[in-house]
């Protein structure tokens, strides 16, 4: 799925939720726990070497609210197993990686009757492992060094109630590893994937 699909997807989940019409107003000391699944997609063009393949796996997020406007986020997630391949499309491997990611946020309208749009901007920890070798670097050692960056988002919940809620966002996160084969150095992995993501809230 190319990226101009998973945006229209993320529209299509707008639309079909305005019908909507009670409202989660959000305040100072509000907590939001929202959970899903999100789509980590890398970039095309990772290394001259290889290309990274998308992943999909849960998430959950913590946000709370300093104001009642301004959140902070914890963004966590069970593993993503990515596919890694050579140019030519011949599998060499795969990585798991863990993405924690912590977040300032806007909240335009934290009292809107239906759609509750934000934005924000944060630092992302990714760390790899049970990276593995296979086909023509079988038998090798592939290390993936960990990686800090920065991340930003713009999302939406979508009121079902006065406590859940729908939500969807989209990511940018700034990722980038140092990969190593047998020792030697492949020079650095630039992942900087988009990370498309569909959750239920609940405001407690």
């Amino acid at each position: 799925m190319n990226n101009t699909m998973k945006v229209a997807m993320v529209i299509a989940a707008l639309a079909s939720a305005t019908a909507v019409n009670t409202a989660v107003a959000k305040e100072k000391g509000d907590w939001l726990v929202r959970f899903g699944a999100s789509n980590v997609s890398p970039k095309s063009d990772n290394s001259d070497i290889v290309d990274v393949d998308d992943a999909t796996s849960a998430t959950i997020n913590f946000s709370y609210f300093m104001t009642d406007h301004v959140a902070l986020e914890l963004l966590a997630a069970y593993p993503f197993k990515h596919n890694i391949n050579l140019k030519d499309g011949t599998r060499v491997g795969s990585t798991k990686h863990l993405p924690p990611t912590f977040s300032v946020q806007w909240h335009f309208a934290p009292d809107a009757q239906v759609f509750s749009p934000y934005v924000g901007a944060g630092l992302n920890y990714t760390t790899f492992f049970s990276t593995k070798t296979q086909g023509p670097l079988e038998g090798t050692d592939l290390d993936l060094d960990d990686s800090w960056g920065w991340a930003a988002e713009v999302g939406s919940d979508f009121n079902l109630n006065e406590k859940w809620m729908l939500n969807v966002s989209i990511r940018y996160i700034d990722i980038g590893t140092k990969a190593t084969l047998d020792g030697a150095s492949l020079g650095t992995v630039n992942i900087d994937p988009w990370v498309y993501g569909a959750h239920v809230g609940f405001k407690f």
